[in-house]
């Protein structure tokens, strides 16, 4: 229907039980998960549905994309989602003010460097210590792409938006630890992605 709101991601139904599977360790059984760059919403509810625990509040600087959250909620019905935020990841001052978890999936690479910049200090402000921040996606390591698709990929980022790209573990790595984080936890996912686990000091 043309006047449905949700949008759908194709990448989401692939990467979001192994992600899922990794969130499981990684987040605390209770309290608030804030989610940066939410897209579509489809992470957000699926991983809502399988942690009732956890209260997730999703976020995204696009209202279409907030809109597109809050529809798939309401068609889930879901009581652990909050109303998606306004929230720009490069801009100072969230409009959250505390959370025990902080998640983000695909970003980095879509984005400028100004916006990893501003999520490290971000998630630094608002997580107590020993609190995990979450990211998802396709990094270089070593320097060097870790598959031939990763490169194609990266090629493509950067033809369409200069500031796009795959970035360095160790760079995100050092920038995290200048924020207060300490080394990454690193597990390897499907499509050569990784999930990476940066915990507050």
């Amino acid at each position: 229907m043309s006047d449905d709101p949700r949008r759908f991601a194709p990448a989401t139904a692939r990467n979001r039980d192994p992600i899922l599977e990794v969130l499981r360790g990684v987040l605390p059984p209770g309290g608030l998960v804030l989610e940066i760059a939410s897209g579509s919403g489809e992470h957000a509810v699926h991983f809502a549905a399988a942690l009732p625990g956890l209260t997730f509040q999703p976020s995204d600087p696009d209202a279409a994309a907030r809109a597109s959250i809050d529809a798939w909620v309401a068609e889930t019905g879901l009581a652990g989602i909050r109303p998606a935020l306004a929230l720009d990841a490069g801009a100072p001052g969230w409009p959250v003010e505390r959370a025990d978890a902080v998640l983000c999936i695909n970003m980095i690479h879509i984005s400028p460097w100004s916006a990893t910049e501003g999520l490290l200090r971000g998630a630094a402000a608002i997580l107590p210590a020993g609190a995990p921040l979450v990211l998802y996606g396709p990094y270089r390591r070593g320097g060097a792409h870790t598959a031939p698709s990763n490169a194609a990929f990266d090629a493509d980022l950067r033809a369409r938006n200069p500031e796009w790209g795959v970035r360095d573990l160790e760079e995100v790595a050092g920038l995290a630890a200048r924020e207060g984080f300490g080394p990454p936890a690193v597990t390897a996912m499907p499509a050569n992605n990784l999930v990476v686990v940066f915990r507050r000091r």
